[in-house]
């Protein structure tokens, strides 16, 4: 089974950058998103973000993975 977890984007340094959901820090690389930027909700599986995500999508999914057991954090406010 494959995963892929809505992240925050903290930090960009050109094609890498850091992210995080609920304390949780990784860097991932951003060569498959198109014009990332801080603060944007990104899905990341394997070490990559795959995709941008609105807040609300994000929200909504993480809120579905906690309730499901997987995450053990709260969704964005």
């Amino acid at each position: 089974m494959c995963l892929a977890i809505p992240m925050q984007l903290t930090d960009i340094d050109g094609a890498q950058g850091t992210v995080n959901t609920g304390g949780v820090s990784c860097d991932v690389r951003l060569d498959l998103v198109e014009t990332p930027r801080v603060g944007d909700y990104v899905l990341v599986h394997a070490g990559y973000a795959i995709a941008v995500l609105d807040e609300d999508e994000a929200a909504e999914t993480l809120a579905l993975l906690t309730e499901m057991g997987v995450l053990d954090n709260e969704a964005p406010a």
